[in-house]
């Protein structure tokens, strides 16, 4: 275990998000690598494995519901010194984990056909979708445990091996992809198949990894008697934060049905320019989630000063890199966006949205990093309500505009940056709000007599 209740937060912060930056860039060399290879068949199948991603919204809705719930209790348990309420926690999160992968990979695989024809342009981009997909579904339920297990270590600090693990996954995957496309056939089922090997090679050394004798928090078999009251205490924190990513496939998905009647180059570039843009968010991504277990542990040791010196210094962090990733759409997104399909419909939609978009890029980190604070001290409603809110603002509007006479897709990523800012300004609210009610634990201890 890393005992983040003592030294600098700011150096914590970095030395942790350090080696989640390290996965997170092999992660976005994947993303570059698949997305170049799969633009080799066409802007169907671009358009077709961009559906995919509204699904994997969902999964990291739900793998998040579990799992952030285990790192902000895991964290917590190991910052009173309670290993044992920490392994329960841990076994407790496989049980659930497994239960709800199976129920997803059963739905999802039964409606595959409807959902791709639901939201694809045209049948070719159906077709594609639905090949992609029946490898897909498969390689995203074994996540379910794959997050579980990452989650939990995240939560007492452990990254070193778990970052090798994954960047050899990653690694294993960009080699499987093209192999697997190409020269076997297989297509765009291809790039899925390999994510599939490549996850499943994951789960393996994840599983090595929690045996050994060193480990902190083993696998045990009497702890796997299902607990619903621990359940209840996991989600509790954990479901505002996968309602967040339930939001945001709900935004891709009217995205989505808004681009389909200007066919699927849109849908391309659309999909091309979230990729990238998810790539770029990465570097933030890893801020945020070495904020939550620092912040959760202090928390835990009742230090109110520590977290929010651990706030502070993640959101600088956070911004210096999402501005840096704004001046890069600015510089080169035309570039950015024909490395993956030249056709010259999909680079004019994706140039255009990387360009509008990027300057909510600031304001996105911020918002990231609020809600990983929120998950460290185990309330994640705020981050929900935050999230909502900005859906609602955005939903409407579009619903309405485009519906009206010279609507234009640029209209959608104005109004985009218009509610992200909203958010962030109810997060960062929120987020005080919380400081102050929860953190001055010396008043808790010894209340002021009323007079």
């Amino acid at each position: 275990m890393r005992d983040f209740t003592k030294g600098d937060v700011g150096a914590h912060v970095l030395q942790l998000s350090a080696f989640i930056a390290l996965t997170t860039f092999f992660q976005t060399l994947y993303l570059v690598v698949d997305m170049y290879f799969v633009g080799r068949l066409g802007k169907e199948a671009v358009a077709g494995v961009a559906l995919s991603g509204n699904l994997m919204m969902i999964v990291l809705a739900l793998t998040q519901a579990l799992g952030v719930g285990a790192t902000s209790l895991i964290a917590q348990a190991l910052g009173r010194r309670d290993r044992d309420r920490a392994e329960i926690v841990f076994n407790q999160t496989l049980v659930v984990s497994t239960i709800v992968a199976f129920g997803f990979a059963v739905l999802t695989f039964l409606l595959r056909g409807v959902y791709s024809r639901w939201l694809a342009a045209d049948p070719v981009t159906a077709a594609r979708s639905v090949e992609y997909l029946n490898w897909f579904i498969p390689a995203m339920s074994l996540q379910f445990l794959l997050v579980g297990m990452g989650a939990a270590l995240r939560g007492s600090g452990d990254m070193k091996m778990p970052t090798l693990i994954q960047v050899a996954t990653v690694l294993a995957n960009m080699v499987l992809a093209p192999l697997f496309m190409f020269p076997l056939g297989m297509g765009v089922a291809g790039a899925a198949c390999a994510s599939f090997v490549a996850i499943l090679f994951g789960l393996v050394a994840f599983v090595v990894y929690f045996e050994r004798p060193a480990s902190l928090l083993k696998f045990r078999r009497s702890d796997w008697k299902p607990q619903p009251r621990l359940w209840g205490e996991m989600l509790k924190v954990g479901l505002p934060v996968g309602g967040e990513f339930g939001l945001i496939s709900v935004y891709m998905m009217l995205v989505y049905s808004v681009l389909r009647p200007f066919g699927a180059a849109a849908q391309a570039g659309f999909g091309i320019g979230v990729r990238i843009m998810q790539s770029l968010f990465l570097p933030s991504v890893a801020i945020g989630f070495a904020t939550a277990p620092i912040a959760g542990q202090n928390f835990g040791a009742r230090q109110g000063d520590r977290v929010r010196q651990t706030f502070a210094a993640a959101a600088k962090m956070s911004a210096a890199v999402m501005t840096l990733g704004t001046l890069v759409c600015h510089i080169a997104p035309a570039a950015m966006i024909a490395f993956f399909n030249p056709d010259p419909a999909v680079v004019g939609f994706g140039t255009e949205y990387l360009r509008i978009v990027s300057w909510m890029f600031v304001a996105s980190g911020m918002i990231f990093v609020s809600s990983s604070v929120f998950q460290g001290m185990g309330n994640t409603l705020p981050a929900l309500g935050s999230s909502a809110l900005r859906l609602l603002l955005f939903a409407l509007p579009v619903l309405v505009l485009s519906h009206q006479a010279g609507f234009q897709i640029r209209h959608v990523w104005y109004l985009s940056i218009v509610t992200t800012l909203i958010q962030m300004s109810v997060s960062l609210w929120l987020l005080r709000r919380e400081f102050a009610r929860r953190l001055d634990f010396e008043s808790m201890v010894h209340p002021v007599p009323s007079v």
